[in-house]
């Protein structure tokens, strides 16, 4: 007997006495669990989620749509980038005061390649204040998931507020499950058992998030 069919004859076993009209578990566990904890204005919710993503150490910026491209080439400017990395369906007026070089996001590009871009700049799915976390899904402002995780520093537009909500539940109403989401909170970190910080080990060093309003 193989391991499988070992496996499938005590699935059989367990489910022996499971009757035809059973419901199915999804159907029997109660979802009545709050959407989001308490009742927020849309200025408290942006506010929760700039509070948080400090509190992740991600650097936060404020800004208008006329004023996005300037905040943008101004952050590049700031962290010294000569070279950003750009999705192809990131809006080209973002970038149009930047001054580093555009690179574009090529499914043949290596992780070397990609390791030697100073800088990249997406938008996202969606952003959740209570937790502090952005997600991408893929979209064309967002490219491959590779993008986001090579480079060290990442630049994520957030446009406000309509890509804003306060908990998870209601962003999993906004996700394609099928979609390849990357749920980012803060610059990447871990700490060893001295609970020393280490930034940098599985992303980017440094998370830069930019509130269109």
């Amino acid at each position: 007997m193989s391991s499988r069919e070992r496996i499938l004859g005590r699935v059989r076993r367990a489910l022996a006495d499971v009757t035809p009209d059973e419901r199915p578990y999804e159907e029997v566990l109660a979802r009545d669990y709050l959407p989001e904890h308490g009742e927020r204005t849309v200025e408290q919710t942006v506010e929760l989620l700039a509070e948080n993503l400090a509190d992740y150490r991600a650097v936060v910026h404020r800004t208008s749509a006329a004023d996005l491209a300037s905040t943008v080439a101004g952050i590049l400017a700031a962290h010294g980038s000569r070279t950003v990395l750009v999705p192809q369906g990131l809006p080209p007026e973002w970038l149009s005061a930047a001054e580093a070089t555009p690179v574009g996001d090529r499914a043949e590009s290596t992780p070397h390649e990609l390791d030697q871009v100073d800088s990249v700049v997406t938008g996202c799915a969606v952003a959740i204040a209570e937790t502090g976390t952005l997600v991408l899904d893929g979209s064309p402002d967002q490219g491959r998931r590779r993008i986001t995780l090579i480079p060290d520093h990442h630049i994520c537009v957030v446009r406000v507020p309509e890509q804003v909500v306060s908990s998870v539940p209601q962003a999993l109403e906004r996700l394609d499950p099928t979609r390849p989401l990357t749920w980012i909170s803060g610059p990447s970190a871990t700490s060893d058992i001295e609970l020393d910080r280490v930034e940098g080990v599985h992303g980017p060093r440094t998370l830069e998030v930019v509130l269109v309003g």
